[in-house]
């Protein structure tokens, strides 16, 4: 039997977009002479990638990483396995990696740890979500929109078992 769920919204729309804006021209005026790699961490960045991008006033380039360790779960299997990896060469360029939200920080750790050893001049993370949580994990995150409690979130790129991705908003999911 499939569980029922309600949605709860937590971040509104246009909260979601004042928070983009604001990143945006923090981004645009610490690269706007670098020529940056952005790098998206798919499935979930795509979305918050796309506003980001639109907002920066300097040239970049894009790519994007794939990564699982949820699968179809609403619980992380600790393991992350590299579903994407880049078409371009990091080496000397500054990359900055777009992702939709910072949990338990073991993708991203993962990703660093592969990237650092492709010696870029300068690797740093951009996330529209941080839940605020204990790692075991150091992560560079220089850029966060918001910082929320550990509860499963859906919605503006998250899922919640491959749906909600595209609500304009972020939801608390409750399953019941």
């Amino acid at each position: 039997m499939e569980a029922k769920v309600e949605l709860r919204m937590i971040i509104s729309a246009d909260e979601i977009h004042r928070k983009i804006e604001a990143m945006g021209c923090q981004i645009s005026n610490d690269y706007k002479d670098r020529y940056p790699l952005m790098v998206g961490i798919l499935k979930g960045c795509f979305i918050f990638a796309a506003d980001l991008l639109r907002t920066l006033n300097f040239h970049y380039e894009l790519d994007f990483l794939g990564t699982s360790s949820y699968g179809n779960d609403t619980a992380s299997s600790g393991i992350v396995r590299l579903t994407k990896d880049l078409d371009v060469n990091v080496e000397g360029r500054h990359v900055l990696l777009l992702e939709d939200i910072v949990d338990t920080g073991l993708t991203l750790h993962y990703l660093c740890d592969i990237l650092q050893r492709r010696n870029p001049a300068s690797l740093k993370i951009a996330a529209l979500i941080e839940k605020e949580i204990p790692r075991n994990v150091d992560l560079p995150v220089e850029y966060i929109g918001f910082k929320t409690p550990d509860i499963y979130l859906a919605g503006f790129g998250l899922d919640w078992k491959q749906l909600f991705r595209g609500l304009p908003y972020v939801a608390e999911v409750i399953e019941h």
